[in-house]
């Protein structure tokens, strides 16, 4: 693995050199299609001159909602050549969340695939920036909002003439990403350049990724896990990345064993899936040597690896920071309830409700201080008091909770925040409620994890309606279908007659959620019921 100091950590120093050195040695594996590093640096060149005729230049925030595909790639790096900052956008949203992440950036241009052109036309009504659409396929339904429509495909005929590279630095920002809020709105996450290098040459020294490497992904690009944690760790071992549309439990090994993948990420909720499909004698007929699986328990650390016969690996992360902590093939078994232990790059604190340092083995928040520059986020967008709030005292507050053991292994304990995480999405609670409570039925609301068969929460709604008003379950689950993302949907729901609350009014949540695990049974439950919800 070639290093780069922290002046080039940006796409355009970093992949110039790389298809100058590797040229023709595949990149990207994308169905049949094979992409090497000279046409990456090429086709992003082009991508960025397409961008630069639309009026694009350093600084402008450019939203991007495009399924997984080259196409995503091109548009995202051809962006960073320009200093423009890419916004990618949840493939899920709709309405509001939708109209929110796209004006709240500041976008002057949305690039939208066709099958999510008509969400976007519905949803971006009244005022916005945006000036120009750049359509992947059919733009028809974007041409009603009164602004050009152009065409992402022409993008690879334009010039390719390579965009300055020393215009754009490393602290610089890259992408702005949108994370779920705790008490308030979903945040946007600021990412300088440097910090997805960051992300990709620490995964390769610590993992142990190499130039024969093929990582695969089926988890959304537009996500942290796959951009950072399969694309820029490919780029930086020299090795190829393969990118599916989606996880199929059916097609999942065939993809694997059609790609020649080498390392492959998991999320809790995929990885059961995949153990509780019936043991086959293919289980073992693939290249995989390392699958990356978050969260890790020693049971899924032993199943994986007995079945499938490949080395597990964990982390912990977010948006907001890097890989904090990595459990690396060379770490011993009995740490495989652990997400690891920093690698160098970061300083761990266990602290209480009132900020102070938790002795080992006590459970408290997890903080982070980056012990490197620019890794980390530079702040969250247009948020000034969040941005001091979550980086008080010089350490990142996660709003996590876990513990250190005396050997520095971090055990991961659950959400101090107000959040819900659904097979990898991380939902605001608080976006849920707003959503719902805008049915002319409902007077409160209160959403809550209730923990998956699968693995991590499920989402569920505590409602209290208007006198004189009355709904039924699944006319709600309906109503949230249409105004949020569907992961968001809740799977349960229960009506009540009043909300528990502290003497200052606040919603006592652990209440709710206590009595909610204590009566699964009691539960209405859309799965059970055979509700099926739109995508």
């Amino acid at each position: 693995m070639k290093d780069y100091p922290l002046k080039q950590r940006t796409i355009g120093h970093v992949l110039a050199d790389k298809a100058a050195r590797l040229g023709d040695r595949t990149w990207l594996i994308h169905g049949a299609d094979r992409y090497g590093y000279a046409q990456a640096h090429d086709l992003s060149n082009r991508y960025a001159n397409g961008f630069r005729a639309l009026g694009i230049a350093k600084g402008d925030h450019v939203a991007v909602m495009l399924p997984n595909c080259p196409e995503f790639i091109w548009t995202i790096w051809g962006l960073a050549k320009l200093g423009a900052v890419a916004v990618p956008l949840n493939t899920a949203a709709r309405g509001e969340l939708l109209r929110y992440f796209i004006t709240q950036s500041d976008s002057v241009v949305a690039v939208v695939a066709a099958e999510w052109a008509p969400r976007v036309a519905e949803a971006l009504t009244g005022e916005h920036k945006v000036r120009t659409f750049v359509a992947l396929g059919n733009g028809a339904p974007l041409a009603g909002l009164g602004r050009p429509v152009a065409d992402l495909a022409a993008f690879a005929s334009a010039s390719a003439e390579e965009p300055d590279r020393d215009a754009v630095l490393a602290s610089d920002p890259q992408y702005i990403m949108y994370t779920s809020g705790t008490t308030g709105p979903s945040k946007g996450v600021i990412s300088p350049h440097s910090q997805a290098h960051g992300v990709g040459r620490s995964l390769t020294q610590n993992f142990g990724y190499r130039p024969d490497d093929v990582l695969y992904t089926c988890l959304p690009l537009f996500h942290g896990n796959a951009l950072w944690y399969s694309c820029y760790a490919a780029l930086w071992a020299d090795a190829a990345l393969a990118i599916s549309p989606r996880f199929t439990a059916t097609g999942f090994w065939d993809e694997i064993r059609a790609t020649g993948a080498t390392q492959f990420n998991s999320l809790g909720a995929m990885t059961n899936i995949l153990l509780r499909a019936p043991a086959s004698p293919r289980d073992r007929e693939h290249r995989v040597r390392q699958a990356m699986i978050v969260p890790l328990s020693p049971q899924t650390y032993r199943e994986v690896s007995d079945r499938f016969g490949v080395q597990v690996t964990s982390l912990y992360a977010m948006t907001e920071t890097f890989a904090v902590t990595m459990f690396t093939p060379d770490d011993p078994e009995a740490k495989g309830a652990s997400a690891g232990r920093p690698r160098g790059l970061a300083e761990l604190q266990i602290v209480s409700d009132e900020d102070e340092p938790l002795p080992i083995g006590q459970v408290g928040e997890i903080c982070v201080r980056p012990l490197e520059r620019g890794i980390v986020m530079s702040g969250y967008y247009k948020m000034a008091e969040a941005t001091v709030r979550d980086t008080r005292d010089l350490w990142l507050h996660t709003g996590d909770r876990g513990w250190l053991d005396e050997q520095g292994y971090l055990f991961f304990v659950d959400r101090k925040k107000e959040a819900i995480r659904r097979r990898g999405e991380n939902i605001s609670a608080y976006e849920v409620e707003m959503l719902i409570s805008r049915h002319p039925a409902v007077m409160e609301v209160a959403a809550v994890p209730v923990t998956s068969e699968l693995s991590e929460d499920e989402v569920m709604v505590y409602v209290v309606c208007r006198d004189g008003h009355s709904i039924t379950e699944e006319e709600l689950v309906r109503f949230a279908n249409r105004h949020m993302a569907h992961f968001m949907v809740p799977r349960f729901v229960r009506f009540i007659d009043a909300l528990p609350k502290t003497p200052s009014e606040k919603i006592e949540k652990y209440k709710l959620k206590v009595w909610a695990e204590q009566n699964r049974q009691a539960l209405w439950d859309r799965e059970v019921v055979g509700l099926k919800l739109e995508r």
